[in-house]
Order: structure tokens, then C-alpha cells, then sequence
């Protein structure tokens, strides 16, 4: 029983062909299989137009797993792949390797050389070779289609609301804590500075309530790993101090510790605000105290 797809955030349109796969694999008796590629087929076919990523490769495994895939299978997509023609894939891929019973797809999956193969084309194919082919529409609340390019639109412009409702959980951004210019510390405010993996999802500039979690094995004073914590984020170039790089900086909520080189994720809930300039270090202070105020009455009522 195998799913195809980037599943790029595991999303709801995704949990759809998941599920469909889970339960046809139970009844059959077989593991539940979800391939995926990697690196994103686009950077492949066309060099420099990778997307941004809504989750990190691990992420989607784990959220796999967590829904019940047996297998997460990771295709290598080489411009050698690329070059397929549909029924080369579907032979070499699909029944020599995973000997496939049944295939669940999106109701718009293409595959092969061009993109030429799709769902019907593949009905084609699975007829000659022994397997059944379900299609599943993505569709959501509002006739809204569940895609990644949709979710990455909606965190592009800062409605982390609207792109949590299509994956179901907050949109996450994970990286390494690097050392800042710690103008966080001087006022009074020290934020961790998250450094994402090479395109990452980030949201549009502003500020946010997001939960802040240490992922790595490394325990920190005052913070356990695996346990999350309210945080105000920033995310943009600092305009107050004529700031020219654009970074994520979380002020943990309740916790002063040393958090350099840890693994994290920043799982951002609410938009604050934009992203403004300030005459004085006094109004940035009160704004930066009022966005805190903000992130626990909004975080409060999830936890």
C-alpha cells in the first residue's frame, strides 16, 4: 500500500491520502507505505525555484509515523529520475521496489518525464501491472484545496491562523540557537536567535505568539527538552536600529537560559503585529512589554 507525494507539511490534504492509505493497508494486511521525494522535485527541474519548506524532512517523518505510516520512504530525485517516462517509474519505482498492491494518490498527482503521467495514465499502468489506483480530493471547509503552495502563501503573508486551519496544527519553523547582537538582553528582553535550515517557511515580517520548544537531547537550565514554552517572536530586520539581515528571535516567556546551539522549534500561533520602527528605545520597550502581555492571554487559552 503506498501514498505518492513531497507531502511538504504533512497537511490536511495530506492527512486525507494518509489515512486512505492506513486504512486500505490494515485491510489488506500489508504496511502503509508514503514516498517522498528529496530534495523538492522543483530544485531538480528547475535549479533555484525550490519553494519554501513547511516542515524539515525528520518533521514529516515524525508526523507520518504519528498517523500511522509503517514506511517513510525517501526517494533520491535525480535529474536521472526526472527523466522517466511514467511508465518507467511506475515499473522501476512502483513494482520492481515497493511492489505496490495498491497506489493512493491527490486527484491532480502527475509524475514522469514533463509531468506527463497522471491519475488516469496511472490507472492505465496499474491495470498492466497488478495494482488498484485511488484517487482522493483535497478539497476542504470552503472549497478551499489543501496544498502547500496555499499554506505557503498564507504564512508568506503572516495569517499563521489561516495556514494552522489548513494544516492542522501551527506552522512550525525549527533551526539552531546562534549567538544575536543581543539588543534583546540590553532591554530587558533576551531572545533566542533561531537560525532556519536553507529555505524554511518563514512567516511575513511582525511580531507573534508562538510555543517555543527545545527538540535536541541537551538539557537547558530552567528549560526540559520536549516541553513547550510561551514566547513573543519576532521575525524581521529590526527597523528600529536600521537592522538589514532578517532573523527570528523568540523571547521565551518565564525563562532566562543559555540556550546556544540547541536545536529548537518555534510553532507560531497568533500575529501580533507588523513590523515597525520606533523613535525611541522607551516606545520599543513598551510595545515589546505589550506584545508579551498579548502572547500569554492568547497562549493561555490554548494551553
Amino acid at each position: 500500500m503506498v501514498t505518492i507525494g513531497v507531502f511538504d507539511g504533512i497537511h490536511r490534504g495530506h492527512a486525507q491520502l494518509v489515512n486512505a492509505a492506513t486504512r486500505a493497508a490494515a485491510e489488506r494486511g500489508v504496511p502503509a507505505v508514503l514516498m517522498t521525494f528529496d530534495p523538492h522535485p522543483s530544485e531538480v527541474v528547475r535549479p533555484g525555484s525550490h519553494p519554501p519548506q513547511l516542515s524539515t524532512l525528520r518533521r514529516r517523518a515524525d508526523l507520518a509515523e504519528e498517523m500511522g505510516i509503517d514506511v517513510f520512504c525517501v526517494i533520491p530525485f535525480t535529474p536521472t529520475l526526472a527523466a522517466q517516462s511514467p511508465e518507467e517509474f511506475v515499473h522501476e519505482v512502483l513494482v520492481e521496489q515497493l511492489h505496490a498492491a495498491e497506489v493512493i494518490v491527490g486527484d491532480n498527482f502527475t509524475f514522469g518525464h514533463k509531468a506527463l503521467g497522471d491519475v488516469p495514465k496511472l490507472r492505465e499502468l496499474g491495470q498492466r501491472f497488478g495494482f488498484e489506483v485511488t484517487a482522493v480530493s483535497l478539497f476542504g471547509e470552503h472549497a478551499v484545496t489543501y496544498s502547500s503552495t496555499y499554506i505557503r502563501s498564507c504564512v508568506a503573508s503572516g495569517d499563521v491562523e489561516l495556514a494552522a486551519e489548513a494544516l492542522g496544527r501551527p506552522h512550525r519553523v525549527e533551526g539552531v540557537v546562534v549567538h544575536g547582537e543581543r539588543r534583546g538582553r540590553d532591554l530587558g528582553y533576551p531572545t533566542a536567535n533561531v537560525a532556519p535550515p536553507e529555505h524554511a517557511a518563514i512567516p511575513g515580517d511582525g511580531v507573534y505568539a508562538a510555543w517555543f520548544t527545545v527538540l535536541g537531547d541537551k538539557e537547558a537550565d530552567d528549560i526540559r527538552v520536549g516541553e513547550r514554552y510561551a514566547a513573543s517572536v519576532s521575525v524581521g530586520t529590526n527597523p528600529t536600529f536600521s537592522g538589514r539581515n532578517r532573523t527570528v528571535e523568540a523571547y521565551v516567556l518565564d525563562v532566562d537560559a543559555d540556550l546556544y546551539g540547541q536545536h529548537v522549534a518555534v510553532d507560531f500561533v497568533s500575529r501580533l503585529r507588523g513590523m515597525e520602527s520606533y523613535d525611541g528605545i522607551d516606545a520599543l520597550i513598551a510595545a515589546i512589554a505589550d506584545d508579551v502581555d498579548r502572547t500569554r492571554t492568547i497562549l493561555s487559552a490554548e494551553d
